[in-house]
């Protein structure tokens, strides 16, 4: 079975509560964690990868999926993004 990566679903809440749910995820052992994002929340997600990288040795974006999924009724089409962050032991 494939090893689970932790998700953090960015939303609404201020970027240094991600950052903090992300930092608590790696040093908890974790040496993946996925930032998710739909909508306005993508900006939210790309800076909380960035301030992740810059205050945490080691930590690298491993890949970056965009795409788009559809929400509501009547659908719509609402872009999305998943940052995978990696740290190096």
């Amino acid at each position: 079975m494939a090893e689970q990566i932790p998700t953090i679903l960015v939303g609404r809440k201020p970027a240094m509560n991600y950052v903090a749910a992300v930092a608590m995820q790696f040093n908890a052992g974790s040496t993946k964690v996925a930032l998710k994002a739909r909508g306005r929340a993508i900006s939210t997600a790309v800076t909380v990868a960035e301030i992740v990288k810059r205050m945490m040795a080691g930590v690298s974006v491993e890949k970056i999926n965009i795409g788009t999924e559809m929400v509501g009724d009547p659908p719509r089409p609402v872009s999305s993004i998943e940052i995978i962050l990696t740290r190096s032991a």
